[in-house]
């Protein structure tokens, strides 16, 4: 099927099949690397994307589910992306960084939703996405820094 993906604010055609994962059009034959492959499953949440600011996990979700929303992936950018990731530089968030573009991605949404989130609000937010370096407490830390620092103004 040939069909057009607007992603990140700009529009990528695309030949596939309309049932293979979102993750792969947008890894595979658009080029953008950062959302990754964790589980394949949807459970782990690495490959989590915005597609018309919903929370979803792209290898879960065929090509078809795209077509005619707005994707946002960790290369695009939102004003609440934007601080999420000088939070995350500043709090030395990542350790070996692979879930980190689907945690950055859940953050976005969690912000997008709720601008003064409790350590439960985030906590329930963040909890599909999993860490095997466990930096779950510096993550929490840098989305509570977002939030001072947008009520601040």
């Amino acid at each position: 099927m040939k069909t057009n993906l607007s992603i990140n604010g700009k529009n990528y055609p695309v030949e596939a099949p309309e049932e293979m994962p979102l993750l792969w059009v947008i890894r595979d034959i658009i080029g953008l690397t950062g959302t990754k492959f964790g589980c394949g499953v949807g459970q782990c949440s690495a490959c989590s994307i915005l597609v018309d600011g919903i929370l979803i996990k792209s290898c879960s979700m065929p090509l078809s589910f795209g077509i005619g929303k707005e994707i946002t992936t960790i290369e695009g950018t939102t004003v609440n992306l934007e601080i999420l990731r000088e939070a995350w530089q500043e709090g030395n968030v990542p350790q070996c960084g692979y879930c980190q573009s689907g945690q950055l991605i859940a953050a976005t949404f969690l912000l997008e939703n709720n601008a003064n989130p409790t350590d439960e609000d985030i906590d329930n937010a963040m909890s599909g996405n999993i860490c095997r370096c466990g930096t779950y407490s510096r993550i929490r830390k840098a989305i509570h820094k977002v939030v001072a620092l947008k009520n601040q103004g």
